[in-house]
């Protein structure tokens, strides 16, 4: 593979956000539209780096899953997920992406007030925290998410430390033909993904293709406050352009540059 070039001139750091607690998000919904899509299944996937007993290997219930082999060096991997009944019919095309029908969200599903509650709360302790929150298309899942805190009176944290692998992807590599969804992505920069469109499946592998754009591009090897900020930036940049180039045939085309939400 020939050499990445230089794209922007920042200095890697020992605190680079990859080497530290990366915490996957992803949600499930009902429309492609984020001010009225609701929530079906939420993810978060938890990485660790750090040494595992065999003791913190055990989970309970949907609030702990998977982790990985305890051991030296070894990486920890905690899931928390929510089924959700969102309270509104969920169309077929929808479940025919993610699986979930009405029936089942009704029958197995918390409801929404409860699960949104919990989904913020675990959001705001890890930007609290500090943790590097990765979300893919941050801004449509950060978008609902909002929009359901508002509709069940819920407090809505302003997310911070965000890591969004779209948003890189087109500025490290803006010129690469062909689509950048989450499985294309996953497919360039040699990730596995498995059962895609399932939140939890989605989470894990969104965190794996930013942590190989860090591995590829040393650039982004900084802190999350830091890579956060840029990418805000980032984001009204690419927003013009493909702005720009909706309005040879839409003139009244507006995409919006706000990131994360």
């Amino acid at each position: 593979m020939a050499e990445t070039p230089t794209l922007f001139e920042i200095t890697p750091s020992s605190e680079s956000w990859h080497t530290r607690r990366r915490v996957g998000f992803d949600l499930e919904t009902t429309s492609r539209d984020p001010r009225v899509a609701r929530i079906v299944s939420a993810a978060l996937v938890i990485f660790d780096d750090a040494e595992v007993s065999a003791d913190t290997a055990a989970g309970s219930g949907a609030e702990a899953g998977a982790v990985e082999p305890a051991g030296p060096g070894a990486q920890r991997v905690r899931t928390r997920e929510w089924l959700v009944d969102p309270g509104v019919e969920i169309p077929a095309e929808t479940t025919a992406i993610h699986g979930i029908s009405t029936e089942y969200a009704q029958a197995n599903g918390q409801p929404a007030a409860e699960a949104v509650a919990q989904i913020t709360t675990a959001l705001a302790q890890e930007f609290a925290a500090g943790s590097a929150v990765v979300v893919m298309n941050a801004p449509y899942d950060f978008t609902v998410l909002q929009q359901e805190a508002l509709r069940h009176g819920v407090e809505f944290t302003e997310p911070v430390g965000v890591i969004d692998p779209l948003v890189i992807d087109k500025q490290v590599d803006k010129y690469r033909r062909g689509k950048r969804t989450l499985s294309q992505m996953c497919l360039h920069y040699e990730v596995e993904l498995d059962a895609a469109h399932s939140a939890t499946p989605d989470a894990w592998a969104a965190v794996e293709v930013a942590c190989a754009q860090a591995q590829r591009f040393p650039q982004l090897q900084i802190p999350a406050p830091e890579l956060h900020r840029l990418q805000a930036g980032w984001k009204v940049g690419q927003s013009a352009d493909l702005q720009e180039y909706l309005r040879r045939t839409r003139p009244d085309a507006v995409v919006s540059p706000a990131w994360p939400v």
